[in-house]
């Protein structure tokens, strides 16, 4: 059974009380039961086993028999700037990227990207964004949720990742060094921010703007690929050089 994240005023310990659309799905949906063993965290750096006592239709309520600390983390947090992707593209990209271990996804606007969110609806899809990644957390047992930024410029993505992260920019049709080997943080006091265009590529300007940024763009091979697939496929050869897959 996947970890369960609530949120920390749920938690009183020895007590858990789950109300809302969790207790809807396991009552209703899993037939939870008094008596059974369900896994809670916090979203932050917590598991608790938990035995249910109650089940009503209010609330249900737990026993917490376990307190879980998160293991030390010796790896750099990892941040994917995904430009704007049409249909249900970019809400797989964002359920994919938690499943591996994402830490934070910030939707770009970049100049190429078909999809133009409306000011009157970002609100709207950030929490449909933030509901997919909560689940991708909770069925792939991460420790900590991931976070959902604001959409947001290049530049502006670029100005607030200026010190302190290796960023970098993949780009198709590139003969430059390989994201198997460019260097990487070592340590948890890194950040590696992963920049992926849009369906149609990074524009000129976007390219010359990270160049004078002094980043150095990467590519993953002789193959064009999808927006979606190169994403996947740079989180994935990182988590493996960083020890966390495979």
């Amino acid at each position: 059974m996947p970890v369960f994240f609530v949120p920390s005023e749920c938690i009183a310990s020895p007590t858990i009380s789950i109300a809302g659309d969790l207790l809807i799905h396991l009552r209703d949906s899993l037939r939870i039961t008094a008596g059974e063993i369900v896994l809670f965290g916090d979203g932050a750096s917590h598991r608790y086993r938990t035995e249910v006592t109650e089940v009503s239709k209010r609330a249900i309520t737990g026993r917490i028999l376990e307190t879980v600390q998160e293991p030390p983390r010796h790896t750099p947090r990892l941040v994917l700037g995904q430009s704007l992707l049409k249909g249900e593209k970019m809400d797989w990209v964002i359920q994919k990227a938690v499943e591996l271990g994402v830490d934070e996804l910030v939707p770009v606007e970049s100049r190429h990207s078909v999809v133009q969110l409306r000011a009157d609806r970002i609100d709207s899809q950030i929490a449909r964004w933030q509901r997919i990644a909560l689940e991708a957390a909770q069925q792939s047992e991460q420790w900590r949720l991931p976070t959902i930024a604001p959409p947001q410029s290049l530049a502006a993505l670029l100005k607030s990742h200026a010190t302190g992260t290796v960023t970098l920019m993949l780009a198709e049709r590139l003969e430059g060094k390989s994201v198997r080997t460019v260097e990487l943080p070592q340590d948890e006091t890194g950040s590696v921010l992963i920049l992926i265009g849009p369906e149609g590529g990074w524009s000129k300007e976007e390219m010359q703007m990270a160049e004078q940024a002094g980043i150095e763009q990467l590519t993953l091979g002789p193959h064009i690929l999808r927006a979606e697939t190169a994403a996947i496929a740079t989180i994935s050869i990182l988590q493996s050089r960083l020890g966390m897959l495979g």
